[in-house]
């Protein structure tokens, strides 16, 4: 940090000299000057004529650099602009900058739970779970009534209401919490407690609501009366929600009374087909100017009730398997009073403000918790069932290909858990961190549809069969619907996540656009700006770049002289890898400055920002991951798993960074490549240190997870386990697994000691083969529709059967005789 500052103070304070060294040339070809016109006796005035002469010369450069970039510049919207200054930065503008500090990130950040939250997530989330049986929530495409009462009466749509309007007032923390430990029973009870409490719109209207809106809805939505949702995307905006493509309204005057007439359809809607109230993204037009100065044009919230004149909601969409309510929300030429846009005639085209703001954790808190969930299920589930299902007479979790699966369901879902933490306790400091919230929503969702992936292929076709005994099934077809929530990732990496973290995150770059934005009325305030903006990104990019070089090699070095036991010391561990996160910092950041040779082009340029959003990700995730081992160290194993992670993330992070390199884009992308090689892997290869995780470590990590263990008993810490007596496929898989253990290891010793077992070693070992013989068992059923549960009824292939054997002679085999 202090040499990246001091690099900086020196590069603005050696900017006249090096401007004037810029122009030497040009100066002394055209220059006025001649050598008879130096005054060798010290002539003062004609000195100071030079020298004006030559600061007119520079200014004159700036000017015309300013205007080339100007025009260069696409035209930034009245979205992007707003965009720009809502939510806000903090860790990710430090990996911006080459310089994040995990001591301030552990100094800053620490999720925690009151005891009111730890006591709901303990009674009445565990209630709930139980109310919830999976198999039946899908085959029936809803919950109960019991369930949906329960879910009103204690205030699950509620938890981020605050308490004087009826809410729980419930931390961000607690929230995901509750919605990852419903995603280990239920995903479909997940996705519809989730959207309540991220963009209801109940958190809209606590913070932006009129009062008389709050007095109305507030308590309503508190107590699940009004069950709510965000009609914002249609069928002609897909992952760019907010440009309301088909969703129009325009001011007018009914009766002495100011509204809206509004034209609308919305689909993919969460809750729609039972939400009481919508809040509606619209497109507002105020061409007769009735507004007069109170509100603006634009993107604004309106707040219609069900049986609202011309609204029309119930339709439905059947999202894969899953059974959580999603449909469409229209109406044409619908009459909306100003008294029902959100926070009244002032906020009208303040909607993209609202949004943002708490987009951040919709998509950065409650779509990964989905994911924690899932790497929760997996560790606890799977791990348990590779112990006691068993191939060849030997447990399936002693084979190779197991225990990679395993290992890597483990550290992902570290690595997932960790960023929630970290990303629930930014959020619960008052920030809203668009470009965190994106790396959360992109990065975890696919790093749990592989969780879930490695699950499935481990549990084989106990994972495929339908029923209550399958506790992956669901989650496996829910991920992907996870994905594609508020932006589809191919969106989120490839564009977002980079385009908004350079305009938004670089410590220079937001400074400098808004120079290149401003009218030319104030162009000589604007030159001077992009002029010093601009040196202190150059500055910014030489200090990276030898900061990359240095920090390259040193990184090799210590990686090819580190022990592979060497994790096993926690402080070697974090200092280690500390280490190697801020060499890739460096690498980052000197990349990024790199993009600014790519203009406008950029935004064009997806694949490398793909490239650059992997490598983000793994940064932040990394940072996330030691900031984890740091608060649970003591954790008997964390430190295996947690170099499992680290040696991943540097991984995907090296490897991201080095396609880039080798891609870089642009009529000066060779220039671009050179110095990024340079600089990020100045000796070649031997600067790329980076590998996956070894075979021993590899095994030691898949030991930890499916053996009795306080790292298994972490990854159950967050998820539902049935009441004893009660039949569940999952909480008896952990309740079997020290009683097959103990078998197993009964059994190696009496055929290692050449003995007859006791009575209580025959009961033990019989115990555990009737476990086994119950868990692996799949599902059946005696039919699987309402129709073939008919009296009479006969599958049509049946049918068919039978007509054919009608017209033979020999309908059954018979010996010859």
């Amino acid at each position: 940090m202090l040499s990246s500052r001091a690099a900086t103070k020196a590069s603005l304070s050696g900017t006249s000299s090096l401007r004037s060294l810029s122009v030497l040339p040009s100066n002394h070809s055209i220059s006025p000057l001649a050598p008879s016109s130096y005054n060798n006796h010290g002539n003062h005035p004609i000195h100071h004529q030079q020298r004006r002469t030559l600061l007119g010369l520079v200014h004159a450069i700036d000017k015309r650099v300013y205007r080339w970039a100007r025009g260069v510049l696409p035209p930034i919207s009245k979205t992007e602009n707003i965009a720009l200054g809502c939510g806000t930065i903090g860790f990710d503008r430090d990996i911006f900058s080459g310089s994040p500090s995990l001591q301030h990130l552990i100094d800053t950040y620490t999720p925690r739970l009151s005891p009111d939250e730890q006591s709901f997530l303990d009674h009445q989330v565990t209630h709930l779970c139980t109310l919830l049986n999976d198999h039946d929530v899908v085959t029936d495409k809803d919950f109960t009534k019991e369930a949906w009462d329960y879910m009103r009466d204690e205030k699950f749509f509620g938890m981020k209401i605050p308490k004087e309007w009826g809410g729980l007032g419930f931390s961000t923390h607690a929230v995901s919490c509750v919605l990852a430990k419903l995603a280990t029973q239920c995903f479909d009870a997940n996705a519809t407690v989730a959207v309540p409490n991220s963009l209801g719109p109940g958190e809209l209207l606590a913070r932006y609501g009129t009062s008389d809106q709050k007095e109305y809805f507030l308590p309503r939505l508190a107590d699940g009366t009004l069950i709510p949702c965000f009609g914002l995307t249609g069928p002609h905006s897909g992952s760019d929600a907010t440009s309301l493509i088909g969703s129009d309204c325009v001011v007018e005057r009914r009766n002495g009374e100011l509204g809206v007439v509004a034209s609308f359809k919305k689909r993919y809607i969460t809750l729609a087909p039972v939400a009481g109230v919508v809040g509606l993204g619209l497109n507002l037009k105020d061409p007769e100017g009735l507004l007069n100065g109170e509100g603006e044009e634009g993107f604004t919230v309106a707040l219609l009730e069900r049986g609202h004149d011309g609204l029309e909601m119930g339709k439905r969409h059947i999202p894969l398997s899953a059974a959580f309510m999603n449909g469409t929300v229209e109406g044409e030429d619908v009459w909306i009073p100003m008294t029902l846009i959100l926070g009244g005639q002032e906020r009208c085209g303040f909607g993209w403000n609202m949004f943002v703001e708490c987009l951040a954790e919709g998509r950065g808190v409650s779509l990964p918790a989905g994911s924690i969930g899932a790497a929760r299920t997996v560790v606890a589930g799977v791990g348990a069932y590779s112990r006691v299902r068993k191939q060849f007479r030997v447990p399936i979790a002693e084979f190779g290909g197991i225990q990679e699966a395993m290992a890597k369901s483990g550290s992902d879902g570290l690595i997932t858990i960790a960023g929630g933490d970290v990303m629930n306790a930014i959020v619960d400091n008052h920030e809203a961190p668009m470009v965190i919230s994106s790396v959360m929503k992109q990065n975890c969702t696919e790093r749990g549809r592989r969780i879930v992936e490695c699950g499935m292929d481990i549990a084989a076709g106990s994972a495929i069969c339908r029923g209550d005994k399958n506790y992956m099934g669901n989650a496996y077809m829910s991920l992907p619907i996870a994905i594609t929530v508020e932006g589809a990732n191919i969106m989120t990496r490839s564009f977002q996540i980079i385009g908004q973290g350079l305009t938004r995150c670089h410590p220079h770059m937001s400074d400098l656009l808004k120079a290149l934005q401003q009218p030319p009325s104030e162009e000589k305030e604007a030159v001077q700006t992009f002029v010093r903006q601009f040196y202190k990104i150059v500055g910014h990019g030489i200090t990276n770049f030898f900061g990359s070089v240095t920090k390259g090699i040193g990184a090799t070095f210590a990686n090819k002289t580190r022990s592979k036991k060497a994790y096993k010391d926690g402080d070697n561990l974090l200092a280690f890898h500390e280490k190697q996160l801020l060499r890739l910092s460096n690498n980052f950041a000197l990349t990024a400055d790199l993009c600014f040779t790519l203009g406008g082009r950029l935004k064009f340029e997806e694949l490398l920002m793909g490239r650059l959003a992997d490598a983000l990700g793994a940064i932040y995730l990394g940072y996330a991951t030691l900031h984890h081992y740091h608060r649970r160290r003591g954790i008997e194993g964390l430190e295996a798993l947690t170099e499992h992670a680290m040696l991943r993330l540097e991984r995907e992070a090296q490897d991201a960074l080095y396609s880039a390199s080798e891609n870089f884009p642009g009529p000066l992308g060779p220039v671009a490549s050179m110095v990024m090689k340079m600089g990020c892997f100045p000796m070649g290869g031997l600067t790329r240190p980076y590998a996956d995780p070894g075979d021993d470590l590899t095994k030691e990590v898949s030991r930890l997870l499916t053996t009795p263990s306080e790292i298994r008993d972490m990854f159950e810490e967050g998820i539902y386990s049935a009441p004893d007596g009660t039949t569940h496929q999952m909480t008896d898989l952990i309740k079997a697994l020290p009683i097959c253990m103990e078998a197993d290891a009964v059994a190696s010793a009496l055929r290692r000691e050449k003995r007859e077992p006791t009575a209580d070693e025959t009961n033990l070992i019989a115990k555990a083969d009737a476990l086994r013989d119950a868990l692996i068992q799949v599902d059946v059923f005696e039919h699987a529709t309402a129709e073939e549960a008919q009296p009479g009824y006969v599958r049509p292939a049946l049918v068919g059967t039978e007509e054919r054997f009608a017209s033979m002679d020999q309908t059954v085999f018979r010996e010859a005789a």
